[in-house]
């Protein structure tokens, strides 16, 4: 099976990554693809699927009409489509992302206690988000990277729970807070204490080999194996080698145990399956279902292995 071919047989927001990433196209060519994302597909439906009133299903982390009591989490407000389209590589210039962005940062409150959308509201796991949005469709949310460094724990990471009195960091929130800064940091030029932190957050992981407890050395969670897309707030290796490889990080070596496990789950024909899906209410699919090949998977998984072998 050629796999190019495959993964060119799809939706703008694939393509355009395929083209940047894996077949060296012209920049020309690639932007153009690029510009289809707000239009066309998957993004352009994504767009259509915003509110009057700004939000995506009526809320910042739930909707409008959410009571409880729904399988998993919903996956339709604004928090989650918003960090899906920075993920497709909506063009933050483009006049559809202008007004939808604007109309979240005019409209958007958190159903925590009302703050402005990119205000950012308690938690580093739904900050670190906000960040990454914020900061890739061009929005000041230089108050909440302050917020997040001043709660990095003393093990280097992030943890929702630290409110709660947890002072161990959790994979998903550091990774998730690690993406946030180095989006902040790739739109501002940041300064050398959002450089240091997200150091230390790297190192958090690095320690655990992406995946495993440094206490025991054992697997911290079954699922951190198990390559889902869209991932949203959820940590696993294949987000994390996507992350270190984004930020332009040297191949550590503690990494290639996780390297290891991405490059077996290549099926004989090249691509990669789609191992979960986090349950909850979604706009519409993005794949085939688990255990289906998986376009944003094998876009991803070899990518990695490219820059790994570089």
């Amino acid at each position: 099976m050629d796999v190019i071919s495959w993964l060119l047989d799809s939706d703008p927001a694939i393509r355009w990554q395929v083209l940047r990433d894996l077949t060296g196209a012209a920049p020309e060519e690639v932007a153009a693809e690029r510009e289809r994302v707000a239009t066309e597909g998957w993004g352009a439906r994504l767009l259509a699927l915003q509110g009057a009133g700004g939000m995506w299903d009526g809320g910042a982390c739930f909707p409008k009409d959410y009571t409880g009591g729904e399988p998993g989490q919903p996956w339709t407000t604004t928090l989650h489509t918003l960090q899906t389209l920075q993920i497709f590589g909506l063009d933050p210039e483009s006049p559809q992302a202008r007004q939808a962005v604007a109309l979240v940062g005019e409209h958007g409150r958190w159903e925590h206690a009302g703050q402005r959308y990119f205000d950012g509201e308690v938690e580093p796991c739904i900050n670190g988000r906000t960040v990454e949005t914020g900061a890739y469709f061009g929005v000041d949310v230089s108050a909440i990277v302050a917020r997040l460094l001043d709660e990095r724990l003393a093990d280097g990471g992030w943890n929702c729970e630290a409110e709660n009195g947890s002072v161990r960091s959790s994979f998903h929130t550091t990774l998730g807070v690690l993406d946030g800064l180095l989006e902040y940091e790739r739109a501002t030029g940041a300064d050398g204490k959002v450089r240091e932190a997200r150091r230390a957050g790297e190192e958090f992981l690095l320690e655990r080999g992406l995946f495993r407890r440094r206490s025991t050395g054992e697997v911290a969670d079954p699922a951190f194996l198990e390559f889902a897309f869209p991932y949203y707030w959820r940590h696993d290796v294949l987000r994390a080698l996507d992350y270190f490889r984004r930020s332009g990080a040297a191949q550590d070596p503690r990494m290639a145990e996780a390297v290891e496990i991405v490059e077996a789950k290549r099926q004989p024909d090249g691509r990669w399956p789609l191992d979960r899906v986090h349950p909850g209410r979604v706009h519409f699919a993005y794949e085939e279902g688990v255990g289906r090949p998986s376009r944003w998977n094998t876009l991803r998984a070899l990518r990695v292995l490219a820059w790994w072998q570089s």
